[in-house]
């Protein structure tokens, strides 16, 4: 339980910090860019992507024994992807049909997207540590 606890922090460290990168992409490009929130959303997303990925798999998992790093990524990047249908989904939903503003919508998608990046790295990435 030590473990699960420490990994959960690790975990909400990278988070925090991916989350920084994908706000400041997301109001650089809605408000200096003038992109539609949605298409910023979705930038921004990738951004914070590359940067989970690699201190996510430095930091919070432990590599699975037997799998590759080519199969951990393309596994990495079709969960994020999902992610990502989810994100973009949520914002749609809340700037175009409940007329929310764009940055408490992502406040809502985040905590969302959150939950299920931790749980599917889990289950699909994470190595036994106690090898």
């Amino acid at each position: 339980m030590q473990k699960l606890l420490a990994q959960i922090v690790k975990f909400g460290i990278v988070g925090v910090i991916a989350t920084v990168i994908d706000f400041a992409v997301l109001i650089a490009l809605t408000e200096l860019a003038r992109w539609n929130p949605v298409a910023s959303a979705t930038a921004s997303f990738i951004v914070s992507v590359v940067f989970n990925y690699v201190a996510s798999m430095r930091y919070v998992f432990s590599h699975r024994e037997g799998m590759s790093r080519r199969r951990e990524f393309i596994i990495f990047v079709v969960l994020s992807v999902i992610g990502l249908l989810i994100n973009d989904a949520l914002m749609w939903v809340g700037t175009e049909f409940v007329s929310l503003d764009y940055r408490l919508v992502k406040v809502l998608a985040t905590c969302v997207v959150m939950i299920w990046n931790f749980v599917t790295r889990k289950i699909f990435l994470e190595g036994d540590e106690s090898k």
